[in-house]
């Protein structure tokens, strides 16, 4: 701790999006940096708690006061060092973490906490422009072969870790570019993927064999996979989307989420086929449904594309800003007012309101019935949906269903391994992420459902280190 009062002294500077006049007219990435002394300043703001609730707060175990010292003290090769030894992948949860961290920093008792993902940014690109990050190739192997299926974050992780080891590491892909998740579900003004790309070209440096547009239990059986390997490791995410029924549901212009999100990547990837039709955005009264991150990204991408309008809606309530009773300090998800720098470009957004019918024209949608709603709490804490009888209309010539995702897809490999499901439809493993079958094992979402890219890459790790004791017995 090089300046023990910088955060008395030091106010919090974020580095701030660029202009919305600007950037709704590309794909860029909307989040600017500072410059490396404002970084520095930054840093110091940490106090180096006795305890570090941060440390504690990030399903990686970052040692955040370690790595923000070196960056004060302008030793950005250590701070990237340090920050290699728990995460594989900083540049990207720099970009896309909700930084849980920053959520229990003891400075966020005064809404001021260290700007530690910004900082996990930018010593990251530190370290990549001037030839700081390499690839590390294992020094021997072990004459192990490891199957992972599925290159999101959490395959990615496992996949590192194995090689690291001395495996050798095949992913299979079923899209055309590795990187699931982070490359087809979260957009380019987000994280733009040449930041995946030099990535992945190291780890294929490294090593790591990729193979794409191959879909296992489709293209390859999984037995022979299971065949041609020592262990598969399922990390193929939660890829089922939640849906809903109201009449109407089968008009024209309803969409999944992942679907609208995933084509305009794949359009700037140059992977749409000509035969593939277009959803777009342009000249439309557009109705997000879901309140999360990802419905938030569909307002972005709508916007970028030319909608008439953006209003996205959510069932639950307007959670509070800045703070709230019910989820306080130093709870890492506190149920609190977000708003993204979608929100910031040019949308409405409402709370307590049921989607009961959609209605179109010529077998199009055009509007959306709903209904104002409230949540009531019985006797034992339960809540349930009170409809209040005030019902409208939504103009809603494209409905994009952002409702989240209830457990992987079990048709194809899955049910072909016939690996069993908890209760929730995931991939049921033990403590050592074991599956129902001999040396398959489950990471990520695929195990635990929908969550964070930054607990897919501690999964990764943790599943790889298990995978690895086996290996070896």
């Amino acid at each position: 701790m090089g300046n023990p009062k910088a955060f008395m002294t030091i106010p919090r500077k974020e580095a701030g999006y660029r202009l919305v006049s600007e950037r709704v007219h590309d794909h860029g990435e909307v989040e600017q940096t500072l410059n490396r002394e404002d970084r520095k300043l930054q840093a110091s703001r940490c106090m180096d708690c006795g305890i570090p609730f941060c440390h504690w707060a990030c399903p990686l175990g970052n040692k955040m006061p370690e790595w923000q010292d070196h960056i004060y003290k302008g030793d950005w090769k250590k701070g990237v060092e340090v920050l290699h030894e728990t995460n594989n992948f900083p540049e990207f949860t720099g970009r896309v973490c909700p930084a849980p961290c920053e959520k229990s920093c003891v400075l966020a008792l005064h809404e001021a906490p260290v700007t530690i993902r910004e900082n996990e940014a930018s010593v990251t690109e530190v370290a990549f422009l001037e030839g700081m990050i390499k690839a590390r190739p294992p020094k021997r192997r072990t004459g192990r072969k490891v199957a992972v299926i599925g290159s999101g974050p959490a395959g990615l992780a496992a996949a590192q870790q194995l090689n690291n080891k001395g495996h050798h590491v095949t992913v299979f892909e079923k899209s055309h570019t590795p990187g699931g998740l982070l490359r087809y579900g979260i957009p380019n003004f987000k994280l733009s993927k040449h930041i995946i790309d030099r990535r992945l070209a190291l780890l294929i440096e490294e090593g790591i064999e990729f193979i794409t547009n191959t879909e296992i239990g489709k293209d390859i059986a999984g037995e022979q996979i299971m065949a041609g390997y020592d262990a598969v490791c399922l990390a193929v995410g939660a890829g089922k989307p939640r849906d809903i029924t109201p009449p109407g549901r089968d008009l024209k212009g309803i969409h999944f989420a992942m679907d609208f999100l995933s084509q305009e990547i794949r359009l700037h990837q140059g992977e749409m086929t000509a035969t593939e039709e277009r959803i777009i955005a342009k000249d439309k009264h557009v109705l997000v449904i879901g309140g999360g991150d990802t419905g938030s990204d569909c307002v972005g991408t709508s916007i970028r594309q030319g909608a008439a309008s953006v209003t996205q809606i959510e069932i639950m309530p307007k959670p509070p800003a800045g703070s709230n009773p019910a989820t306080p300090w130093p709870n890492p998800f506190p149920q609190v007012l977000k708003t993204s720098s979608s929100h910031e470009e040019g949308c409405e957004r409402r709370w307590l309101l049921n989607t009961l019918a959609f209605n179109g024209e010529n077998g199009h949608v055009k509007e959306a019935l709903v209904e104002e709603i409230s949540w009531e709490k019985d006797e034992r804490g339960r809540f349930s949906m009170v409809s209040s009888g005030n019902r409208e209309t939504m103009k809603a010539d494209l409905v994009l269903l952002a409702l989240g995702f209830v457990h992987p897809v079990q048709e194809g490999l899955l049910n072909e391994l016939g690996v069993t499901y908890d209760v929730r439809g995931n991939v049921s493993v033990d403590r050592q992420h074991n599956s129902s079958v001999a040396r398959v094992f489950a990471t990520g979402d695929a195990m635990m459902g929908a969550s964070l890219v930054v607990k897919a890459i501690a999964s990764g790790r943790k599943v790889a280190e298990h995978i690895h004791q086996q290996l070896m017995r």
